[in-house]
């Protein structure tokens, strides 16, 4: 249902666009027709990502990167304000920068927690905050879509608890923003995906072959997702062709959310004192 112009005239920041699920998105938002700007923190992932960027769009698409961390507010600021000024003006915001580790609730430092909740939720906030404040003041509508989880709403979920707290928060912001920001004629969406195999997440969330079982032992379709899947739904839901769906939470996951929390399943794979010490040799391996 999309041509290559579906997006244009249309320019979308990703954040965290410069891998996984995020670059994913990037490439079908250029293929259909927007310009693209992505975040993040590393310069040469950036870069590689821009390129690949490029080359997905059409030859009409600008693409650029920015380095910035959504924790830092002014940054952002700063960063919506310079995208202004490079494309013109700036149409859509995609919140997709996260971070997230399994862990006992009960051996989170307060570090720990207030690292994954300040990308997630104050970081969505950040961006969400500054680029509502450039529409309202230009008198200018637009789209902002959250990536949240299937743990967000209802159930929660064990051994990710900053997470499901920040996912948690980035859904109840949409939907009340979703409602307020109506009148200027802001629409704010969420995707819930589930298990979408990208290299930062597997490494982080996935400990061995037995637990890779249980995920998809836990999803009626019997596979994972496909990123292509996911960007073709977060292109719907920018697009033109949704102008009337907002404060939503669409579902993606292949029916996994009819069980209970994505990471319930950990506590079965080994008594809690052999996870805990399985946890602490992930956590040092990534480090």
């Amino acid at each position: 249902m999309f041509t290559s112009d579906t997006l244009s005239e249309q320019t979308i920041l990703i954040t965290g666009g410069g891998s996984g699920l995020g670059l994913a998105m990037a490439k079908k938002f250029a293929a259909l027709g927007s310009n693209i700007a992505i975040c993040g923190r590393t310069k040469e992932k950036l870069k590689k990502a821009a390129k690949a960027i490029s080359e997905a769009g059409t030859g009409a698409v600008e693409v650029r990167y920015y380095e910035a961390d959504v924790r830092d507010h002014d940054r952002i600021q700063e960063m919506i304000v310079q995208i202004v000024s490079d494309f013109g003006r700036m149409t859509g915001l995609v919140n997709n920068a996260a971070g997230n580790f399994l862990s006992a609730s009960e051996d989170l430092s307060p570090g720990g927690f207030k690292a994954v909740v300040d990308i997630v939720l104050h970081g969505s906030f950040n961006c969400t905050h500054a680029f509502g404040n450039y529409l309202i003041d230009e008198e200018q509508e637009g789209n902002i879509l959250n990536m949240v989880t299937t743990y967000s709403e209802s159930t929660g979920s064990a051994f990710v608890l900053p997470s499901a707290c920040g996912k948690a928060g980035v859904l109840a912001m949409t939907r009340s923003l979703a409602y307020e920001w109506a009148t200027y004629g802001i629409r704010l969406n969420a995707i819930a995906p589930g298990p979408f195999p990208t290299k930062g997440a597997w490494s982080r969330l996935v400990p061995d072959e037995d637990a890779e079982e249980q995920f998809l032992s836990k999803i009626p379709a019997k596979r994972y997702g496909d990123k292509e899947e996911l960007a073709n739904l977060a292109a719907f839901l920018m697009s033109d062709m949704a102008p009337y769906i907002t404060g939503e939470c669409v579902v993606i996951d292949g029916g996994e959310r009819l069980g209970a929390g994505q990471f319930n399943f950990i506590d079965k794979l080994a008594p809690r004192e052999k996870l805990k010490q399985f946890f602490k040799a992930m956590h040092e391996k990534g480090s």
